[in-house]
């Protein structure tokens, strides 16, 4: 099954696109809720390139990896990456003063698949919010 959720975002595309692709700006908005943060990232943005990312509760208490492989890569365009057994698109649509970013990936079977649309939603709305507080 996949999931979708996406954010428009007021900035220009360059600010979008380098917000999502930069380790620095990731550890910044990469958080489902404030007792969460991502300790750390790392991006090799090209076909065969891998991707981490570590985030960990605040209080120390729990922690996991999300890391991936770059499977197609159209900068300010598009992103599909592979991660496990599953597989995920970020599409960059343009608008006049905004860019919609759209996510789509294949749900697992761990936990609810609500559960995780709030989730994936709730980090792309940080997302949203972390490049327009830049502008």
């Amino acid at each position: 099954m996949k999931i979708t959720v996406e954010t428009t975002v007021k900035a220009p595309i360059a600010e979008v696109w380098r917000a999502y692709t930069t380790p620095d700006d990731i550890k910044q908005w990469n958080t489902a809720s404030d007792d969460w943060h991502t300790v750390d990232s790392t991006v090799d943005l090209r076909v065969g390139g891998a991707f981490t990312s570590r985030m960990e509760a605040k209080d120390g208490s729990l922690g996991f990896d999300f890391a991936g492989t770059y499977t197609r890569v159209v900068p300010d365009e598009l992103i599909e990456y592979s991660f496990g057994d599953r597989t995920g698109v970020v599409e960059f649509v343009h608008e006049a003063d905004s860019v919609t970013v759209r996510v789509t990936f294949d749900a697992e079977y761990e936990n609810p698949v609500e559960e995780q649309r709030e989730g994936w939603q709730a980090i792309l709305d940080n997302f949203a919010r972390y490049v327009e507080a830049r502008q």
